[in-house]
């Protein structure tokens, strides 16, 4: 026959059943993504030690994001399973930016554009490419992981990149959430581009059109829309100014240049592909880091190949 419990050994019991309980609410609260209301803000972040994989999956989450089909966000070096020391946000996973990261110990590069030249980032699409090798050695030495951020990055609301152009140029006033245009305090073209290399931080832009000419409405296309996006958008929403990352010369250029010849009054600025969604990955820290404050997150520019002579 079983002795019957004591009054203390039964209090014992009942404890370690309501710790048990505990946890197991918990942990399916935890799995359904809901903050349990006994755990404090500390709690959750307290020497959490997050992967490749806990730092997507809380981008999809916070972002409100849904899978993309045949996106080419996929990770481009490294495992998913990889424990994270510090995250870098860049443009392009450059040479210097790989080296910086190291000396930051950041081992997880989240980048905007391609790692090895093309849009698939296909690493056979030059046989036995020497560069593509040596990129690949130096990320397998340092055990980096980059993630490439693009699609998301731009299916996030607002856009990452646009919002983040909109903010360094001080237009955030003027800026609407899916919308490409804007219309700002009327301005001189030679104003304009003024104030877009020193808020950009760009040196040199390459414009066509009048100087003295006013700008009001901008269409605002960061990075390479190509042009039939890009003509299209002048062509219907006959904006003073396009606005662009980059150009096919023999495109979108030679579009403004025939239509002022033929009377229209677009004119076209510049600004260089890296430098206008450069902004957009510098405010994803912004975006990012207070939503995991146990690793750090900061921005390193990859900047313009180009030098002027």
């Amino acid at each position: 026959m079983k002795k019957p419990s004591s009054p203390s050994s039964a209090t014992s019991r009942d404890r370690r059943k309501f710790m048990i309980n505990t946890a197991k609410t918990a942990g399916g609260l935890a799995l359904l993504g809901i903050k349990p209301a006994f755990a404090t803000h500390h709690d959750a972040h307290a020497n959490k030690q997050h992967t490749v994989q806990d730092i997507m999956d809380l981008i999809f989450k916070e972002g409100g994001l849904s899978p993309i089909k045949d996106t080419v966000d996929t990770l481009k070096s490294g495992k998913a399973s990889q424990p994270v020391t510090g995250i870098v946000t860049t443009m392009f996973a450059t040479i210097p930016v790989i080296e910086e990261a190291v000396k930051r110990k950041a081992n997880f590069i989240i980048a905007h554009e391609p790692t090895f030249y093309n849009h698939r980032d296909d690493t056979g699409m030059v046989p036995d490419n020497g560069v593509v090798k040596q990129k690949q050695e130096l990320l397998d030495k340092h055990k980096i992981v980059v993630w490439r951020f693009h699609d998301y990055c731009h299916a996030l609301r607002p856009d990452a990149v646009s919002y983040g152009v909109a903010k360094k140029a001080k237009w955030l006033s003027y800026f609407k959430t899916g919308e490409n245009m804007l219309t700002i305090p009327p301005v001189s073209l030679q104003a304009l581009v003024k104030h877009l290399k020193s808020s950009l931080g760009i040196a040199h832009l390459r414009v066509i059109g009048n100087p003295e000419q006013t700008c009001e409405r901008v269409a605002l296309l960061p990075g390479a829309w190509g042009g039939t996006r890009q003509i299209s958008t002048a062509e219907t929403q006959k904006p003073d100014v396009l606005i662009v990352g980059e150009v096919s010369e023999w495109e979108t250029a030679e579009y403004i240049r025939d239509g002022r010849s033929l009377g229209r009054k677009t004119a076209l600025i510049v600004l260089g592909h890296a430098q206008s969604e450069e902004p957009g990955m510098e405010w994803f820290v912004d975006w990012l880091q207070p939503k995991i404050r146990d690793v750090k997150v900061s921005h390193i520019a990859s900047g313009n190949p180009f030098t002027w002579m």
